[in-house]
């Protein structure tokens, strides 16, 4: 482990500590009641593909295709199943992006960076973005207290975001946490490490302030996601475009005199099976061919929201 400089403790913001089960790292804000968003060349949506390149220990369960076998150790069903998408199916949505002219904003496990440099190179090569996702999929953020285990939570999130950087040449700006886990502390942690925004709160369709000073939430999704989709839900790849196409709609018709984000989730080892190749590129070519779309990444966005709503 690399010694790291020490970053004095502080107690969590008032702004933030929780009360009687209220959370106060954001405050309500109806969308019908903000300050317009314009995106840049007076496009209607923000358009950003976020791509999950993860790492799972082979002795602990994790999403799983046959839950029967999940809590072996080891599991080569669904093991094997996960580790299909940094041997194949990344390469396949690749190919598929480079298509359509759609740069990755890669939600990166540093574990994954360090064992993967293939898809690192592959990443460097295009100017894709990249988010710390945490060490590993198989190690939640939720892992650390709220308490006691603040300063270890400091350390591990150090080490994450150095080794991304270390790996990428790219220090993060921007933070999912592994199954969109977070303690209380980590937002103040991260941006005491630089980082700028979270994905965790899936809970609008535009970024807003947080109340830790210089962060801000922007959309992800759980819904307009791969696992979601054909994992939890059994949807086709019809199904997948046909939702694609009506997000899309909706929020266009939506954003005549505010801008929004269009998310869309994606993971290797399920949209880069081969039998879904086709439809990742039919929802792909509707996208990047609509008229009114800025395709972007999730750091322009942030970064794009933060100058323009100070």
């Amino acid at each position: 482990m690399t010694d790291q400089p020490s970053i004095p403790s502080s107690p969590v913001p008032a702004s933030y500590r929780p009360a009687h089960g209220e959370q106060r790292l954001y405050d309500y804000s109806p969308i019908v009641d903000r300050a317009p968003i314009r995106w840049p060349g007076g496009a209607r949506i923000a358009f950003y593909l976020a791509l999950n390149i993860e790492h799972y220990r082979v002795d602990r369960p994790a999403t799983s295709i046959f839950p029967d076998t999940s809590a072996f150790a080891p599991d080569p069903l669904n093991y094997g199943w996960r580790d299909y998408g940094p041997r194949v199916g990344v390469w396949r949505l690749i190919e598929s992006l480079d298509r359509h002219g759609v740069r990755a904003s890669v939600m990166l496990n540093s574990d994954a960076g360090e064992r993967y440099p293939a898809i690192v190179r592959a990443g460097r090569d295009r100017n894709w973005a990249w988010i710390a996702h945490g060490r590993n999929n198989s190690t939640f953020q939720s892992t650390f207290q709220n308490g006691p285990d603040r300063e270890a939570e400091r350390r591990y999130l150090t080490e994450v975001v150095d080794s991304i950087e270390r790996t990428t040449g790219t220090r993060p700006r921007g933070w999912l946490g592994p199954a969109l886990t977070e303690t209380f502390h980590t937002p103040e942690l991260l941006a005491e490490l630089g980082l700028s925004y979270l994905l965790d709160w899936t809970n609008d369709d535009q970024p807003y302030p947080l109340n830790v000073p210089g962060m801000y939430g922007v959309p992800y999704t759980v819904e307009l996601n791969d696992i979601s989709l054909f994992v939890g839900k059994s949807l086709s790849g019809p199904d997948f475009v046909r939702l694609v196409k009506d997000q899309l709609a909706q929020l266009h018709a939506e954003s005549t005199d505010s801008g929004r984000v269009l998310p869309l989730v994606l993971h290797p080892f399920v949209m880069g099976q081969a039998f879904r190749a086709r439809y990742l590129d039919e929802a792909l070519d509707h996208i990047a061919n609509h008229p009114d779309i800025w395709l972007t990444t999730s750091d322009e966005i942030a970064t794009h929201y933060a100058a323009t709503h100070p």
